[in-house]
């Protein structure tokens, strides 16, 4: 018998969910991470830790939304289970735009409808909904969408929380140490690689998608003045925002993708840009102290689906693409990597349900294996 049953590969926040929750599960097993259990240069360190699968649906998949609904609970659940404190907020998502981008909310509308099967999540608020919600807001927006459900996390409270539920589930964590997945079969029955944009050049040396970061650039600013009782999206024709209250006058503000794996520091540009829509927002934003900006990237497959592949030959699970919806969906996503890791491990078919569904990239001979290739393959378009 092998020392572990499951050698995780990549502390980022779905790597440490799904140690977490095989640990707790009862499979012995073993975290492996580059850097140090702050998590610092995973893309979870950066993230802004939305949770707003309304939102996103205007540009996300189907699935992914769904995906995002389903962590949702899991969250609620995961954070109440946790010994260390996390900021879970759930007031919904407020979108706001100025009147010369009234258009972009009528556009915004339309695609939410879309996305939602010809129902509107949305509810139109007039300036005393506004200021009756968010009183700092009051006189500076017209008309602003409300999204109720949508959520939020402080993103390094979470990955400290999971550190130590790691260790109190009785998983070996091995920080600061990194790690290739034919290194660790010596001493665990399979590997799970989830090590983001880390992996890309194991994942691009088998067929199929093709894995890319794409750069994500926030800011976390100090601003004690500003009361704010939910994220804030501000649609803009040239910037679009969002910016995330956090605890403690701590605000984390964020833009859209850049499609691009430069992973440099911000540019003065998008940091001109990306003021002047949070000054835009209000401004008492204009004297908040800057106390960080960051450069992340995200793992992205061409599709923007997560997907989850199997190699029986080389007892190797890989999970991968979450794009800029980490934390949105990780949960199902690491669930879902759970239930194929005790199905390989207990010599039964894999499960069909699973939240994304398995690609095989490689069978072996093995009769349980067979078992396993005879499920379907899912090509990209059926995720």
């Amino acid at each position: 018998m092998k020392t572990y049953q499951a050698a995780v590969l990549g502390g980022g926040l779905l790597g440490r969910l799904t140690a977490w929750r095989l640990a707790e599960s009862g499979v012995r097993t073993v975290l492996y991470d580059a850097a140090s259990p702050q998590g610092e240069g995973s893309a979870a360190y950066v993230a802004a830790a939305m949770l707003a699968p309304a939102a996103e649906s205007i540009e996300a998949e189907p699935s992914v939304t769904a995906l995002g609904r389903q962590s949702l609970a899991l969250w609620r659940d995961y954070v109440g289970r946790w010994s260390s404190k996390v900021f879970f907020q759930q007031n919904g998502s407020l979108i706001v735009w100025h009147p010369q981008d009234a258009a972009l909310s009528t556009r915004f509308l339309q695609h939410l409808q879309l996305a939602h099967g010809g129902t509107q999540p949305a509810q139109r608020w007039q300036p005393e909904d506004i200021a009756r919600a968010e009183p700092q807001l009051a006189g500076r927006f017209r008309q602003a969408l409300f999204l109720d459900g949508e959520g939020q996390l402080d993103n390094r409270q979470v990955l400290a929380a999971l550190a130590e539920a790691l260790v109190q589930a009785g998983a070996v964590c091995r920080w600061n140490t990194p790690a290739e997945p034919h290194t660790l079969h010596d001493e665990a029955e399979w590997v799970i690689d989830c090590r983001g944009v880390g992996a890309k050049q194991a994942w691009n040396g088998a067929d199929g998608s093709r894995l890319r970061g794409v750069r994500g650039e926030v800011v976390r600013v100090y601003a004690p003045e500003v009361s704010l009782n939910r994220p804030v999206r501000l649609l803009h024709p040239r910037y679009p925002l969002y910016v995330c209250p956090k605890e403690n006058g701590l605000f984390v503000v964020g833009a859209t993708q850049i499609d691009s794996e430069d992973a440099s520091p911000m540019s003065v540009r998008s940091s001109l840009e990306l003021f002047s829509a949070l000054y835009a927002v209000h401004p008492a934003f204009g004297e908040a102290r800057i106390l960080e900006n960051a450069v992340g990237l995200r793992p992205t497959l061409p599709h923007g689906r997560p997907e989850i592949r199997c190699d029986a030959d080389k007892r190797l699970l890989e999970a991968n693409g979450l794009f800029r919806h980490g934390f949105m969906i990780s949960p199902a996503v690491a669930e879902s990597v759970v239930e194929y890791v005790k199905a390989l491990l207990g010599g039964s078919d894999l499960p069909q349900n699973s939240r994304v569904p398995l690609v095989h990239t490689q069978t072996a001979a093995s009769e349980h294996q067979n078992k396993a290739s005879d499920q379907k393959v899912f090509t990209h378009a059926e995720h």
